[in-house]
């Protein structure tokens, strides 16, 4: 059974229950679980582990992630798998956005830039008028096509 089939069998009574349907968004499909702790595991992660931290980094959590997946795909009322794992979603998402939410080199903006719109230089626009991107861009506006833009192909020969 899948996992989101299982949850739609969950008629949330309890508040462990209510935070599971609430963020099952976050539960991956359990094949990603153990595809990424084989991918840990493997020779290659290790020696890139071993050249970006020095050592070997602990690839468990992604073993009892897919266990505690499995477990609730397997039965939708083991709340306590399913926490454990969102628990641990979350948990992962905190130590990857770490970096964004503690930089203060850069100040964030409130909106694009005032001239984000603003017309290409002249000489990009030359450029870009017998582009192949420009010639798909009249297609898709329905515009006239050049008769270079139909005919053209490329050959070698």
């Amino acid at each position: 059974m899948a996992l989101y089939e299982a949850a739609t069998q969950i008629k949330p009574k309890t508040p462990e229950e209510q935070e599971v349907l609430k963020n099952l968004w976050s539960i991956r499909p359990c094949y990603l679980y153990n595809e990424e702790y084989d991918d840990c595991t493997s020779i290659k992660a290790r020696f890139h582990q071993y050249f970006i931290h020095g050592e070997s980094i602990d690839c468990n959590q992604w073993k009892r992630d897919f266990d505690n997946c499995s477990r609730f795909e397997k039965d939708p009322n083991d709340t306590k798998s399913a926490l454990e794992l969102i628990r641990s979603e979350q948990s992962r998402r905190e130590e990857r956005m770490r970096a964004h939410y503690s930089n203060n080199v850069w100040s964030k903006r409130a909106g694009p830039p005032e001239d984000w719109a603003k017309p290409l230089p002249e000489h990009m626009q030359k450029e870009y008028e017998n582009s192949f991107l420009a010639a798909k861009s009249k297609e898709l506006r329905g515009g006239p096509q050049t008769p270079d833009s139909e005919s053209s192909s490329c050959s070698i020969m």
